[in-house]
């Protein structure tokens, strides 16, 4: 769903009544986004706890097919957001945080838990303080496209890399990158939360859709940020 094609796809921001308002909107969208989040975590933790981890991963190309299948779900509710009900769009959003948590019940073994907690600590102020900044700043975000495209073609051609030259003294310069785009990624994304808002006021089924798929991009952004925060700042096992 693209964010800069809505007025062409549903009209003009602001034609039609807003169906709820948007204080409450945005409190539903991320009150979705700490469900998924909320669904990691008890996942990992179960995963780890109930030593079901060594099970998952003694599976060859477990890792793989797992990241497979997470890049299966978003790219199929990205494309399908317009047709898919709202239910669908739920039940697919909490399908990609469950197979997310099986995946990050592996940093359990990686890092120390009190390392874990204080990232996790740090990601949420840090987030709070960009959606924040999103959502209240008057500055048209939108502008940031394209810098942000490039950020992430960056980070994609420096960890292709990495799978077959040596690159660990570059990776903290990486991890650095990666941590000021998804700071900025969360403005972005949050400040898209009212866009979506006002283009789909006249359909409230297409809304509550919206803000599901506005919940997933905010919940990979906490996700990237704290995995970029992790790899710079975490205390390895």
């Amino acid at each position: 769903m693209d964010y800069q094609n809505l007025e062409q796809n549903y009209g003009v921001y602001g034609a039609v009544k807003e169906y709820e308002p948007l204080n409450r909107y945005t409190a539903k969208t991320f009150g979705w986004m700490c469900a998924g989040l909320s669904v990691t975590f008890f996942v990992a933790m179960a995963t780890y706890l109930s030593d079901l981890i060594w099970y998952v991963f003694a599976i060859p190309y477990a890792v793989l097919v797992l990241g497979i299948a997470e890049v299966g779900v978003v790219l199929y509710m990205s494309s399908q957001i317009n047709k898919v009900s709202v239910t669908t769009a739920r039940a697919l959003f909490l399908t990609y945080a469950v197979l997310n948590g099986v995946v990050f019940s592996a940093y359990f073994l990686i890092y120390a838990f009190p390392s874990l907690v204080f990232i996790f600590g740090a990601t949420a102020v840090f987030f709070g303080i960009m959606a924040a900044i999103g959502y209240f700043t008057r500055a048209d975000l939108s502008n940031l496209r394209n810098f942000l495209v490039g950020g992430l073609v960056f980070l994609l051609v420096f960890w292709l890399a990495a799978m077959f030259i040596n690159l660990e003294q570059f990776e903290i310069i990486a991890c650095t990158v990666g941590i000021f785009i998804f700071l900025v990624f969360t403005a972005y994304d949050t400040q898209k939360i009212k866009a979506y808002h006002q283009a789909y006021s006249h359909d409230p089924e297409m809304a509550k859709k919206a803000s599901i798929f506005s919940a997933l991009q905010l919940y990979l952004d906490f996700i990237n940020l704290f995995i970029y925060l992790l790899r710079v700042l975490g205390r390895r096992k």
